[in-house]
């Protein structure tokens, strides 16, 4: 599902949002979320999941053309772990049989 995708729904669950609306909506729901993250912030969405950032320790790596040992630095990564009840509605609707297959 891509962004545009995420304003069409919009748009289709809440017809009164014109599409200039909708995608204003989605946009600022996204820069909020990256601004937060950019804060060092952790943002929960209960039933969803939650987005935080997580430290990675400098390492030493391979440049894979010419096989030399180089220093890669400390950074910080956005990460996202799922939450529970959207795993459970995930795995129960990938489990179930789908239309026009034989088990």
């Amino acid at each position: 599902m891509t962004r545009r995708d995420l304003i069409r729904e919009v748009v289709r669950h809440h017809p009164h949002f014109s599409p200039q609306e909708a995608e204003a909506v989605v946009k600022a729901m996204f820069d909020s979320l990256t601004a937060a993250l950019t804060r060092g912030e952790r943002i929960e969405v209960r039933g969803f999941g939650t987005f935080g950032i997580k430290q990675r320790q400098a390492r030493a790596g391979r440049d894979p053309r010419t096989s030399a040992v180089i220093t890669v630095p400390a950074k910080q990564v956005p990460v996202f772990r799922v939450a529970r009840a959207l795993r459970t509605r995930v795995e129960v609707v990938r489990s179930s049989p789908q239309p026009g297959t034989t088990p």
